[in-house]
């Protein structure tokens, strides 16, 4: 037997590998590194990025869905005090699901993309 990748989707561990295969599946993603991690950005401007702790994601969201969020599953959604003022959640890799995750980026590049890019990434899909 041939060893090759696992399916993210299958996959029960999200890897920062995995992360980046979701987040580059999108049209017009760049890697630059923010706050000393790669960072995710779409048109310039930054929708993930891996977070210091090495076990978890930052992903840009709106207040009202990061709460919804936190409140149905905390096991896997939670933020810290410093990020209570900003439109992010935390995102714990050893719990989440995979597609739950691929849906969580694509919403957050869909507040950066532009529309020609969200135009053609739909025209695709």
């Amino acid at each position: 037997m041939g060893t090759s990748m696992p399916d993210i989707a299958t996959s029960k561990r999200i890897t920062d590998d995995s992360v980046r295969e979701m987040a580059f599946s999108l049209p017009g993603v760049e890697e630059k590194p923010s706050c000393g991690t790669p960072g995710f950005r779409v048109s310039g401007k930054l929708f993930a990025r891996l977070h210091q702790d090495g076990e978890s994601l930052v992903v840009k969201i709106g207040f009202e869905e990061r709460d919804l969020l936190m409140q149905s599953d905390p096991e896997v959604y939670y933020i810290t005090d410093h990020y209570r003022g900003y439109p992010a959640v935390l995102v714990r890799l050893s719990r989440v699901d995979a597609d739950d995750l691929r849906d969580l980026l694509e919403q957050a590049w869909r507040q950066g993309a532009s529309r020609q890019l969200i135009a053609s990434y739909d025209s695709h899909s």
